[in-house]
């Protein structure tokens, strides 16, 4: 798998050792280093539910620009003993789109989730280890209660992970489509489901 920038100029938001799979680092996407790596990702076939086939790498660099001057919305690389394996992104729910389809509550984060395809045969459990790590990401702030995911409907191989990995599944929703001038998300029929801290610690 093709590396990404040096970790070390960035300063990991996360750093968990894994038994079975090895040292997780997440550290916060560069948009202009990063932009060709994450294109290679998005613009698989096999990441169609993810929603940026067809794009280009100056758009991919475009939207993580975008994201990356936010504060309710950040992306990040996900590293497997330095080698970059997975997509991360975490968003504030009240402040996205998905509030119009859902009861948040205080202590939510949203998160997205794109693990890059293997290089050689498959990895057993290996993306059963890597969303562990990344729960413990999402839920180091103590003051957050409840992870929040919302995978595309269609999407039955990622909604059934998250179920196996402790998510309590909810209603199909459709989040409306948004049109502004910095961004433009079609409408698209997800699936909700949710973890609790206490679920997790169970």
């Amino acid at each position: 798998m093709s590396s990404s920038p040096e970790t070390g100029a960035r300063r990991p938001v996360h750093e968990r050792a894994v038994e079975g799979l090895g040292t997780v680092t997440v550290v916060p996407v560069d948009p202009g280093g990063d932009a060709a790596l994450i294109h290679r990702w998005v613009d698989d076939e096999r990441a169609r539910f993810w929603g940026m086939t067809g794009t280009t790498v100056e758009d991919v660099r475009a939207i993580y620009a975008h994201m990356d001057g936010l504060t309710t919305h950040h992306a990040f690389l996900v590293h497997r003993d330095g080698e970059p394996v997975a997509l991360f992104q975490t968003y504030e729910p009240t402040e996205d789109r998905v509030s119009l389809c859902y009861e948040a509550e205080p202590g939510d984060i949203g998160i997205h989730l794109l693990v890059a395809a293997a290089d050689g045969p498959a990895r057993p459990g290996f993306t059963g280890r890597l969303l562990s790590a990344l729960v413990d990401c999402a839920l180091a702030d103590p003051d957050r209660r409840r992870i929040v995911v919302e995978p595309d409907a269609r999407n039955e191989k990622a909604i059934a992970r998250f179920a196996r990995s402790g998510f309590v599944l909810g209603p199909e929703i459709l989040l409306p489509e948004i049109d502004l001038p910095d961004v433009h998300l079609p409408e698209k029929r997800a699936r909700l489901a949710f973890l609790r801290r206490e679920d997790r610690a169970a």
